[in-house]
């Protein structure tokens, strides 16, 4: 990968039904980081548009007019983002709320990697959930181990397998290379489809520990063992499950990379099973995303708003 000569950075936000005072924070952090903002909504009820002109906010706002899933969503960003001539995007969630100088910190190690000769895929901040003890680790596997990449040193950019989508920092020249987002995921494991597909076309992922960013993972979580366990709706653990599936079933996946994520999904379905309510509706959406998955019925659930 060739030297970035330039740091032209667009965000997108992907929004859907979002709280506005959540919304206004995410807006007042990232504008003053980046060269553009573009808000890519996904068919929320309320006026975003009215909102932002009496807000007096700047952005480029693109209306899709139904709930397309996360994807698709971020293809478009990318797309209003490549017309522009941004070399970088940034991937964010409505509801993040990122340090004054994330992007600062990103782009210093994301250009660290490409002038050292690494063929970058993306760069993340760490993380913290307020309702969690400590900020998420980065992940990465090594043989049938599943490595938690604490930050060590404030200053450690750490090896990763993939990155959650919000925060992610991703050159131009590897989407064009490694492709954009799978649609048919809908939501979830989207950013983990993507971060591992690059790595099998041998680009690499990164954590930034000294970029920083508040990120609310899932539901409210459930508190078991001493830890707090997020959790999500019963629909979207249907596509969790679902998505897991066909990913464990496309040929170029690393097989320990299956046994691994197998083993913990097959975990997860006999926690969320017994630990979240309702039992009964989160076994059965589970179920089902478990036997499309294998079956190959992607897209967006029928009846899901």
């Amino acid at each position: 990968m060739q030297l970035e000569t330039r740091s032209a950075v667009s965000a997108i936000i992907v929004t859907y039904n979002p709280g506005f005072a959540a919304l206004r924070l995410l807006l007042d952090a990232i504008i003053p980081q980046v060269e553009q903002v573009f808000i890519i909504d996904n068919g929320s009820t309320a006026d975003i548009a009215a909102w932002l002109v009496e807000q007096d906010i700047q952005v480029d706002l693109v209306r899709l007019g139904d709930n397309f899933g996360i994807a698709k969503a971020q293809n478009r960003g990318i797309a209003e983002a490549r017309a522009r001539g941004a070399t970088f995007i940034l991937l964010l969630d409505q509801d993040s709320l990122p340090a004054p100088d994330m992007v600062a910190k990103l782009l210093s190690a994301a250009r660290t990697k490409i002038t050292n000769g690494v063929k970058l895929a993306c760069v993340g901040p760490r993380y913290s959930d307020v309702r969690q003890n400590n900020p998420p680790p980065f992940i990465r596997t090594r043989g049938l181990r599943l490595e938690r990449q604490a930050c060590t040193r404030a200053d450690a950019v750490v090896d990763v397998d993939y990155l959650i989508a919000s925060g992610c920092l991703i050159p131009m020249s590897a989407l064009d290379d490694v492709g954009g987002m799978r649609e048919e995921l809908f939501i979830d494991y989207v950013d983990i489809e993507w971060g591992l597909r690059a790595q099998q076309k041998g680009y690499s992922s990164f954590g930034v520990c000294a970029a920083l960013m508040r990120h609310d993972l899932g539901d409210e979580p459930v508190l078991f063992r001493g830890r707090q366990i997020p959790v999500h709706s019963p629909i979207r653990h249907y596509y969790h499950f679902r998505n897991a599936i066909w990913l464990y079933r496309q040929p170029w996946l690393r097989l320990n990379w299956k046994v691994i994520d197998g083993s913990r999904l097959l975990l997860k379905f006999v926690f969320y099973s017994l630990m979240t309510v309702p039992r009964l509706q989160h076994a059965k959406m589970m179920t089902m995303g478990v036997f499309h998955g294998f079956i190959g019925k992607m897209g967006k659930k029928a009846g899901n708003a």
